[in-house]
């Protein structure tokens, strides 16, 4: 059995808001972050897209201790793209949440770049900044526990949970975004062994999701 070596990375915030872009006019919340909104956070502590390979690749778990509501103001464009009058609006939020990471490439160059972001790194919206932890960890291949994995679609046996229309990647203009099928379950309490690239030393999923530089959406184009 080969083992691998990976970077855990354990992202904490108290409070985040995942706006589900289906949905126009409304707040409509997902239940975890989208791998675009991931792969943002990655950028950021890189210092922008172009320093990020785009074949980077990660897996990712995902756990909310809590959930709420509250009024937040919006400031909406016209038809003409004027500002129209600021609009209050119901905002989901999760809160204690936590977000884990594994990459299993370009480990030492992503260990200093979490460690010294170039800049602040946010999850989600641009007030909801994040603590990070890092530390090197040994993954062994074969199926895991679903737990609260982030998992790619075409994963076997069915997972437990719901499907969600992600984005994974969003080009920088922000003109074309590529969607994905995604499993979540958002209790965290799934016992299921699935389909993973790996397993970590607890056993949970270890499951690489696509792609989310942007330069991937260049091809499509």
């Amino acid at each position: 059995m080969t083992t691998r070596e990976a970077l855990e990375v354990t992202v904490t915030a108290p409070i985040v808001s995942f706006r589900n872009p289906l949905y126009a006019g409304v707040q409509v919340a997902l239940p975890c972050p989208p791998p675009a909104t991931v792969g943002g956070m990655l950028a950021a502590a890189a210092g922008g897209w172009g320093h990020v390979s785009p074949e980077t690749r990660f897996a990712m778990a995902f756990h909310a201790r809590g959930a709420g509501a509250d009024l937040e103001t919006y400031h909406p464009l016209d038809g003409t793209g004027k500002k129209a009058d600021p609009t209050p609006r119901n905002r989901e939020f999760l809160a204690g949440v936590t977000l884990t990471l594994w990459l299993t490439a370009e480990v030492d160059l992503w260990e200093r770049r979490l460690r010294r972001p170039v800049w602040p790194l946010r999850l989600g919206r641009s007030q909801d900044l994040v603590g990070v932890i890092t530390r090197r960890t040994t993954l062994t291949p074969g199926p895991g526990r679903q737990g609260s994995a982030v998992l790619p679609d075409r994963v076997a046996p069915p997972p437990a949970g719901t499907l969600l229309r992600l984005p994974t990647a969003i080009s920088l203009d922000r003109h074309r975004t590529r969607w994905d099928g995604y499993h979540f379950d958002a209790s965290g309490r799934s016992d299921l062994r699935v389909e993973s690239s790996w397993a970590d030393e607890e056993g949970r999923a270890v499951a690489l999701l696509p792609p989310v530089h942007p330069a991937l959406l260049l091809v499509v184009a």
